[in-house]
């Protein structure tokens, strides 16, 4: 089957995200009458042949060919906040970027889940009561007394979206919260009170108070690795570090080795070194499923229903605000990719 030409009335939008084409009757509600092509199962050659005659194309990935392919692209709109899987330097001047978010809240919610979960041993409270045993601080004087949120000290490593929500939920709840960012100056975000702030190079003070370190800064030349050896070193044994950022944000080697030394108390892993696309390989070269003292999740932070409906929402209204020559929102900067 060929794919068809574009309509006389409106734009030619191919949507290749398998994720956001689960929500096409919103995407075709709200963005208007265009010819709308859902491409996401389509084999590689005939979604090249769909792109040739797109004027819009919704992804989460755009790579050289794709972009080499789609010649006439007036939008490109990413699914999620990330663009670092779209070739913009193939790109034609005139074609604009765009992202969305929403993520912000249910990571924000995952972290302190996981928090919680690590710091009151329920991965293994649950395995015992399933073996057959019983341990409490009534049976067994071994048993820990739990910690309350209300009594720790959490620093953020990064404060986008995501550090700006997890810090105002964290905060509710009577954490004292502290971060770091590139640029300290900007201070902290709307509704946001820190106890403490320094750039990126107080990261060793931040980490020596947190009893919960929580990574949300970007993947990029200056984050890459920069927890590692030293950094495990510098926090307290009884603190826990949770990535939902990118994996490669910490090095994968000292995280394995701080966990199977008990140098630092546990992790919570959303985020990997890998992305196995048939969900079966390990997303990472060291055996973390191995060990006791972790929180291990597929990068499922984010993936409520609510971030998908509204990405979508404002999928489509970037597409209306397209085909009436309106501004757009949430355009990416073309400069980055110079």
């Amino acid at each position: 089957m060929s794919v068809s030409e574009p309509s006389e009335k409106g734009m030619s939008i191919v949507v290749t995200d398998p994720i956001i084409s689960r929500f096409e009757d919103q995407l075709r509600h709200d963005g208007g009458a265009h010819h709308w092509t859902m491409a996401a199962a389509w084999s590689p050659e005939r979604q090249l042949e769909a792109l040739a005659t797109a004027d819009v194309v919704v992804c989460s990935s755009l790579g050289p060919e794709q972009v080499a392919a789609a010649s006439r692209l007036k939008l490109v709109h990413v699914t999620g906040a990330g663009y670092d899987k779209i070739f913009v330097p193939g790109l034609q001047p005139a074609t604009l970027v765009a992202n969305t978010f929403h993520h912000a809240r249910p990571i924000a919610e995952h972290i302190l889940m996981v928090t919680l979960m690590l710091s009151r041993n329920v991965i293994a409270a649950d395995r015992a009561v399933r073996e057959g045993r019983w341990r409490t601080i009534a049976t067994d004087p071994e048993v820990p007394f739990h910690p309350t949120l209300s009594g720790m000290t959490m620093g953020l490593v990064g404060m986008g979206s995501i550090g700006a929500e997890t810090a105002r939920m964290a905060g509710l709840l009577g954490v004292d919260v502290r971060a770091v960012r590139k640029n300290p100056a900007a201070g902290a975000p709307d509704g946001v009170t820190l106890s403490w702030i320094g750039g990126n190079h107080q990261l060793p003070e931040l980490l020596a108070a947190s009893d919960v370190v929580v990574v949300t800064a970007p993947l990029d030349s200056s984050t890459r690795g920069m927890i590692g050896a030293a950094e495990f070193a510098a926090m307290k044994p009884s603190a826990i570090l949770i990535n939902v950022a990118r994996g490669p944000v910490v090095d994968q080697q000292a995280l394995f080795d701080a966990l199977q030394s008990r140098r630092i108390a546990g992790a919570g892993i959303d985020v990997w070194w890998g992305s196995p696309a048939d969900g079966v390989l390990p997303p990472a070269e060291l055996p973390f499923g191995s060990l006791d003292n972790t929180v291990l999740t597929p990068h499922h932070s984010g993936h409520a229903r609510i971030t998908f409906e509204r990405r979508a929402a404002d999928i489509a209204a970037n597409i209306g605000r397209l085909a009436h020559g309106r501004e757009l929102i949430n355009l990416v900067p073309r400069v980055w990719a110079r």
